[in-house]
């Protein structure tokens, strides 16, 4: 038999799921998953399942995978999941996060969390990380903040604690693909020196041939490896960069659109609207009125 407090558990992971949060966290000694989760249940989250004990099985777009304890599984978005059986003494931390919310403080993680799910042949991974501890530890703390009252400081700490688990996770995901010798290594090596040449000089250089000379590369060699890996070309790359920073300036700052021009060298804040608006839908003036409104 559940107790009131596990069902009380189960009952708020399965209101946040189907509620679209942001931020989906579970954990203690459950004898079931939500119901939610017992059938096909559309991934649009990050997930992360670290089983602390006991052991379930579970079904990714209908291949099936066991956990026991000490394992950690890996769940990437836009796939079906569906939990199966259960042992009497599970005991799991859960947490099911939007990338979105942090995507403008999250600089290259992003891009490093989709390099991931794009050279892995499966969209879902059970592994021992060596870090159970750890990653229950920051599920536990995000698992707190959801449960509290609500202020802008939580909201922004929570941000923070998610920022630092996703680095975590692009570290163990990293480690993983060197311990396995990926037979992408050299690309994955490439990508990851343009990805930090990318942060390091979008802000000045938008053509590739800057990035192709610093790799000692030709520019359509490393456009076509680009693409290959990650689906961007290289100017789609430094692109993306541009407007994740305007966004933040737009949101988070009372920088006119012509200092956010002047910022990231366009010509003059009238050819930065027009990029703005090609890339996001929205004049720069318009998506920070359409953010407060």
């Amino acid at each position: 038999m559940e107790t009131r407090e596990q069902e009380d558990i189960l009952k708020r992971f399965e209101r946040d799921l189907t509620g679209g949060k942001d931020i989906c966290c579970l954990e203690g000694k459950i004898t079931s998953f939500p119901s939610v989760l017992q059938k096909p249940f559309r991934m649009n989250y990050v997930g992360l399942i670290v089983c602390r004990k006991g052991s379930f099985g579970f079904d990714v777009d209908k291949k099936h995978f066991t956990a026991r304890t000490g394992e950690t599984v890996f769940l990437s978005e836009g796939n079906d999941f569906c939990v199966g059986e259960v042992s009497e003494d599970l005991c799991v931390s859960m947490l099911f996060y939007r990338v979105d919310p942090i995507r403008e403080i999250l600089g290259s993680s992003v891009v490093a969390m989709y390099l991931y799910t794009t050279l892995t042949p499966e969209h879902c991974y059970v592994w021992t990380s060596g870090e159970e501890e750890d990653l229950v530890h920051y599920i536990s703390l995000l698992g707190r903040h959801r449960r509290g009252a609500q202020n802008p400081f939580d909201n922004h700490e929570c941000k923070l604690l998610l920022l630092a688990l996703t680095y975590r996770l692009c570290s163990i995901y990293s480690r993983r693909m060197m311990e396995e010798k990926n037979v992408a290594g050299h690309k994955i090596d490439t990508f990851i020196k343009l990805i930090r040449l990318i942060e390091k000089y979008y802000m000045q250089e938008r053509g590739v041939a800057f990035y192709a000379d610093k790799l000692c590369l030709s520019p359509k060699y490393l456009s076509a490896l680009s693409k290959s890996v990650c689906g961007y070309t290289v100017q789609e790359l430094v692109f993306r960069a541009i407007i994740r920073k305007s966004i933040f300036w737009l949101k988070n700052t009372n920088k006119s659109v012509q200092e956010i021009s002047d910022e990231l060298n366009f010509p003059n804040a009238s050819f930065f609207g027009t990029f703005f608006k090609k890339q996001t839908g929205l004049a720069p003036s318009h998506y920070r009125l359409s953010d407060e409104e």
